[in-house]
């Protein structure tokens, strides 16, 4: 029997393999841990756990405070990539690390998707 985090890489891993302009991912927990992760060598666990955690709260409050609703993504562009959050569930966020000329709509969807599946093996 294949543990839960094994599960959850399997799923990051599959995420990665369907839209090559992700270039890494992770689901993290609301503390900050990193539960599962699709990381490239190099890649800091830690410090992209703490500041998805970080993005995820601070969104979540300026969703609440500005009353925009619940907060569905975190998006930052920068001049060379892409960070998406969205939550999984009330526990954790799927934090994804793309190209910078990736194709926002696909990803978002892929997320959408593997949001389903990581919330279930939650």
């Amino acid at each position: 029997m294949r543990s839960r985090t094994e599960m959850m890489v399997d799923r990051l891993r599959d995420l990665q393999a369907g839209t090559p302009d992700i270039e890494a991912s992770a689901v993290v927990s609301v503390d900050g841990l990193i539960m599962a992760s699709s990381l490239p060598a190099g890649v800091d666990e830690d410090r992209i756990s703490a500041m998805s955690a970080a993005m995820l709260s601070l969104g979540d409050r300026i969703a609440s405070e500005l009353s925009r609703g619940m907060l569905d993504q975190v998006y930052i562009k920068g001049s060379d990539g892409i960070i998406v959050l969205m939550a999984v569930g009330d526990e954790a966020v799927l934090t994804v690390l793309a190209r910078a000329q990736a194709k926002l709509g696909l990803i978002f969807l892929d997320m959408k998707r593997a949001v389903e599946d990581l919330t279930r093996l939650l």
